[in-house]
């Protein structure tokens, strides 16, 4: 792995990435079947390898998946300078959720979900992952028209801000060449040494 020292690319340590992809996915289920009543078998991500068949139009299920990751204006880096030191990089984001509720009770579970997400127990479990529910928009009926049958589709996205925290080997500076112009004629070298 390289370091400071080394020089060249610095990749993040792997000792505590932030959810992504399918991990990420497994939390948010987890999150809509807890709030808003659905068994878990009957929420699912929206983009999957091999694509389950479709639940009949008389069961209510979820399709979720988050639509758009939007970081803020800027990291928080903050040198550590225990042991050899490191770098703690902190910065949000906000995760737009798209939840689409199928079935004849569909637009009673997205209710649901918009509803209980304002619960604050229903947000320990996401606020032990450094993530915080911020709102729900408007819940759109967009029903669709499949084998000349309508199917009752009910569309909410939920906006969640969650803390990415990651760490770099940027090791402690232990010794600088520093030069030093007084007027402007004389030139100083010193070798300057930093003791913790």
């Amino acid at each position: 792995m390289t370091t400071s020292a080394t020089g060249g690319y610095l990749v993040p340590a792997v000792a505590s990435p932030p959810l992504e992809d399918a991990e990420l996915d497994a939390q948010l289920q987890k999150l809509i079947v807890g709030v808003s009543g659905l068994a878990g078998q009957m929420v699912r991500p929206r983009w999957q390898p091999t694509v389950p068949k479709q639940p009949e139009p008389t069961v209510n299920w979820c399709a979720f998946g988050v639509v758009r990751q939007r970081n803020d204006a800027g990291p928080a880096i903050q040198h550590e300078p225990d042991g050899e030191g490191q770098d703690r990089y902190i910065r949000h984001q906000d995760l737009s959720l798209l939840c689409s509720f199928y079935g004849p009770s569909g637009k009673g579970y997205a209710q649901a979900l918009a509803d209980g997400l304002t619960i604050p127990q229903n947000n320990e479990a996401i606020g032990a992952l450094d993530m915080r529910f911020i709102d729900a928009d408007d819940i759109f009926g967009v029903p669709e028209l499949v084998n000349q049958q309508w199917i009752r589709r009910y569309d909410l996205n939920i906006r969640l801000r969650r803390k990415i925290t990651r760490t770099y080997a940027v090791l402690n500076l232990l010794s600088a060449e520093v030069s030093s112009n007084a007027d402007g004629s004389n030139q100083i070298t010193t070798n300057n040494i930093i003791t913790e």
